[in-house]
């Protein structure tokens, strides 16, 4: 069994104007929310054998607050070719993932992400959380069998969505 995370980054500041749409960092409450994530990676072990992530600040800042998670098992890669990309890119570099590795943690931008999250999995009652809203800093969890290459829509099963007030709320 392979294992796919999709983090969306955390929430992002609008207090200053002056930075790129890519240059926007953290807001207080986003790196809150990151926090949580990271301390349920923590909590379930959840450390993927690769992440790729972004290289959007705000998706950078969300990497850097779960590092301590993921410790120096993982191979991390920031690539600007998952800023601001539709998911069929997302799942086109999905598919360049070598065999050897399990378990792969995206951390994106919406409505990739999303949409993304909704394509892979069958369909089950759950996916109406996902259609309604994908927060920031949420947390899907896709497991599939196969070749990377080999992930397409309805090929995954959906085994969790984790938003960061759920974790809040003790969830």
């Amino acid at each position: 069994m392979r294992s796919l995370y999709l983090l969306r980054h955390a929430k992002s500041s609008w207090d200053d104007p002056a930075p790129s749409d890519h240059d926007r960092p953290l807001a207080p409450r986003g790196r809150r929310a990151a926090e949580l994530i990271e301390s349920h990676l923590r909590r379930e072990g959840i450390v993927p054998a690769l992440v790729l992530c972004s290289s959007a600040v705000r998706a950078r800042q969300t990497l850097e607050a779960i590092e301590p998670a993921l410790g120096d098992q993982a191979e991390v890669r920031v690539e600007p070719g998952l800023y601001g990309v539709p998911q069929r890119e997302l799942l086109d570099r999905l598919h360049e993932v070598p065999d050897t590795v399990d378990s792969v943690m995206l951390i994106g931008h919406n409505p990739a992400v999303q949409d993304l999250a909704l394509a892979l999995p069958r369909p089950i009652p759950a996916l109406e959380e996902l259609e309604l809203k994908y927060p920031t800093a949420a947390l899907a969890t896709l497991i599939f069998e196969g070749p990377w290459q080999d992930l397409e829509p309805g090929s995954a099963d959906l085994r969790a969505f984790v938003r960061p007030r759920d974790l809040r709320e003790g969830g």
